[in-house]
């Protein structure tokens, strides 16, 4: 009030309850312009709209704009902290010091700098002005005009560069919902060659979606046009942790992000993820999780504005990026089923073309992935495979030792212990268990029926009954720092023949203390790692285990992938079915689902083993290139697919239905024109038919085709696959004897397209 010159006369505060919702805040004001104010109807729309935002502006925005520079206005504070922020994991990794997150703000909004960062909000603000967007001629002038008045003007080096950084960023923005009155938080859809660096070259993503809003900040990466991933919320115990997390937030987003795209290539949609690091460092649990609750509908609500179609969208954001965006969502680590719930109704009150696909495990119409152990279901088909092929080890015959990272009450660590005992039951012998609680350790095997009271019960590791411990065995609790200590290193200590990270911070096992899973000897801790949680060991830390001490890690992007395919299918049952329908048949469903899961990571599995074999190299490696070939062929195939008349599309129509549970194709097959997007069913086919080429002949035949062959001869081999088939029907029906049968079917099978296409 007192910026704009009002004084107020007399206030008013209701709290009144709303129910399930919480409680609504009245606040009443009689207010009466002072020192020649104008009380006028523009001052007040601008006075009204300030109001609105003040409950959703960052702390750092809000002290910026009404203590230390109250001339600039929310909008220019709101664009300038932003871009602080967004500056930060970048700039940091040139020197963490000079580029402290505290140190990029105070820097940009001294009072020799901070009208050089309010012309640049200036320059954002008329770019994307809906009124009169700013052309790219004129960007192009104005931004030049800036960089040599700073140029000139100021001589502090540090301040410079973040100026200049921020004239790149209006530059690299396509689309912002600054001028959208109910907004919850600011968003940028950031051009990916923003963070482009010759330095550090690597693949860029499709898109990059920022938000900053009260208490968090937010990002979103896909690689593909249409893409799914789950949505992480990181809240750092203390201020230390918070800006270490916040120089990371970008490349850990961009990472998971990544992995998912690797481990995606069996579905239609790419890769991505999202990371809001929220701040509740200080707060009671019941602070905390009011600001993490409010900070997810923030964060997606401000998603929706970039994506969604609407009038309101139409007439307040400057689109240039120019084409519809799809994505979905998944819960990760936090989200809760209030976020799921609250996320679904909220797409459909904006106008999301399919509403119950934006998120994924919806309560009732979904597959919970804790619920199904569709995760872990998938990590241990790599498991068993990997025990037979590089152990030597029968798993259903033999006796083998495993750790593991993640509690009981996990998701991907608890029903990975169930699985366990539902496949090799007292053969595998579990030696150690870590989560946030603490450890247990026996060198015998823990309890089973102990761990699975946990699992079932739902609680941590140092819930751990230790009169059910065995000679050598222990539980160490955290509340000790030898508790600390013995839980930090348990999975570099026990011996065992295999190690399944299932939970954990991301980068644990790095390049600075990868030795430490070897033992005095050199010889690893364990000799197999399977990776159930996403970037548990960083690429170099990989690649030394296998160079150093032949250690054979199956990758994250193939491990644990089978969670993304479950969540792809509940995309396509939210486009293709009615709750009502999916509810009803949902045992048949989740049944045919896991079955899909299985063959999927068997046929991968099997894959990756047998190149190993022949061709050498790390299983990571191979994993990244077996990754790549079906992404590269699935791209081609997209491309040509465009490119075909809509009834050659439809003859490859089938291949989507076989992807699809056979439960849900024949319910809703029909529907697939109406209620599935056209991108999403090319996606679809391309996917399918490249995982098949890939998994059947492998990566070599692949990368052997030219880039402009390779759809032509997917598509020719889907034809031979046909002609393949009436050949094997018509000798089953032939007599002769049976082994000459089986083995000439056998080689039908194993080569029989390859031989007929070339």
């Amino acid at each position: 009030m007192y910026l704009h010159g009002f004084d107020v006369l007399r206030a008013h505060l209701d709290n009144i309850s709303d129910g399930d919702n919480g409680a609504v805040t009245l606040l009443r004001m009689l207010v009466t312009p002072v020192h020649g104010a104008k009380g006028d109807e523009p001052t007040f729309n601008l006075l009204k709209q300030e109001l609105k935002r003040s409950k959703w502006l960052a702390p750092s925005t809000m002290k910026l704009v009404y203590e230390k520079q109250p001339w600039l206005g929310v909008r220019r504070g709101e664009i300038i902290t932003a871009m602080c922020t967004i500056m930060h994991p970048i700039m940091s990794k040139q020197n963490a010091i000079a580029f402290s997150k505290g140190n990029i703000l105070e820097t940009v909004t001294k009072d020799r700098y901070v009208n050089h960062a309010a012309a640049i909000a200036d320059l954002f603000l008329d770019r994307f002005n809906p009124k009169g967007p700013l052309s790219d001629v004129e960007l192009e002038k104005r931004s030049q005009v800036l960089k040599e008045i700073i140029d000139n003007e100021v001589e502090d080096t540090p301040a410079q560069e973040l100026l200049l950084k921020m004239i790149d960023i209006v530059k690299y923005t396509l689309k912002t919902n600054i001028y959208m009155n109910n907004r919850y938080a600011l968003g940028l859809r950031l051009d990916p060659s923003m963070t482009s660096s010759e330095e550090e070259p690597r693949e860029l993503p499709y898109g990059i979606i920022f938000s900053h809003g009260r208490r968090f900040d937010g990002y979103h990466v896909r690689f593909r046009d249409i893409a799914r991933g789950g949505m992480r919320l990181v809240t750092p115990a203390s201020n230390e942790q918070f800006a270490l997390e916040s120089a990371h937030q970008y490349d850990e987003c961009y990472g998971l992000a990544y992995a998912q795209q690797l481990k995606n290539k069996d579905i239609p949609e790419g890769g991505s993820k999202a990371v809001v690091l929220i701040d509740t460092v200080g707060m009671s649990n019941n602070g905390r999780d009011f600001v993490m609750r409010k900070s997810v509908k923030a964060f997606t609500d401000t998603i929706m504005d970039l994506i969604v179609d609407t009038p309101e969208t139409r007439q307040e954001i400057v689109d240039l990026v120019g084409k519809k965006e799809v994505l979905y969502l998944g819960p990760d680590e936090q989200v809760i089923p209030d976020d799921i719930d609250w996320v679904i109704k909220r797409a459909a009150q904006r106008g999301y073309d399919t509403p119950a696909a934006f998120m994924s495990s919806k309560p009732r119409a979904g597959i919970n992935h804790k619920e199904f152990g569709v995760t872990s279901e998938g990590v241990n088909v790599y498991l068993d495979v990997a025990l037979r092929n590089v152990l030597k080890i029968n798993p259903k015959e033999e006796s083998f030792t495993i750790k593991i990272t993640g509690g009981p009450d996990g998701d991907v660590a608890g029903n990975e212990l169930k699985i366990l005992y539902r496949e090799y039951g007292d053969n595998a012998k579990v030696v150690g268990i870590a989560d946030g609680t603490g450890c247990a350790e026996d060198p015998n095997g823990l309890n089973w029926e102990e761990l699975l009271r946990l699992v079932d019960d739902n609680l941590p590791i140092d819930q751990f009954d230790t009169s059910k411990l065995g000679e050598g065995g222990a539980v160490h609790k955290v509340d000790t720092e030898e508790g600390v200590k013995a839980r930090n290193s348990m999975h570099n200590r026990v011996q065992a023949d295999a190690f399944i990270p299932a939970g954990g911070r991301p980068n644990t096992i790095n390049v600075h203390n990868y030795q430490h899973f070897l033992n005095d000897d050199g010889s690893p801790s364990a000799p197999l790692i399977v990776e159930g949680a996403n970037l548990f060991v960083t690429d170099e830390a990989r690649q030394l285990l296998f160079d150093e001490a032949g250690v054979i890690i199956v990758k994250d992007s193939s491990a644990n992938k089978a969670g993304v395919i479950t969540s792809s299918y509940e995309i396509c049952a939210a486009m293709l079915l009615s709750e009502e329908e999916f509810f009803e048949n949902k045992p048949q469903i989740v049944a045919e689902v896991l079955e899909k899961l299985h063959t999927y990571a068997r046929m991968e599995a099997e894959l990756l083993f047998r190149e190993f074999e022949n061709y050498g190299g790390s299983l990571p490696q191979l994993s990244k290139v077996v990754s790549g070939a079906v992404n590269s062929a699935t791209d081609a195939l997209v491309v040509a697919l465009e490119q075909f008349s809509n009834e050659d599309k439809e003859k490859l129509l089938p291949l989507f239905k076989e992807h699809l549970p056979k439960t849900m194709g024949d319910i809703a097959f029909d529907k697939v024109h109406t209620n599935v997007p056209a991108q999403y069913i090319t996606n679809a086919i391309a996917s399918c038919l490249a995982s098949k080429l890939v998994y059947k002949e492998g990566t070599k035949f692949v990368e052997s085709l030219p880039a402009d062959k390779l759809a032509d001869v997917a598509l020719r081999y889907l034809e031979a696959e046909h002609e393949i088939s009436q050949l094997k029907d018509t000798l089953a029906d032939t007599e002769m004897p049976a082994k000459e049968k089986e083995a000439i079917l056998t080689l039908l099978e194993n080569g029989g397209a390859r031989t007929l296409i070339q």
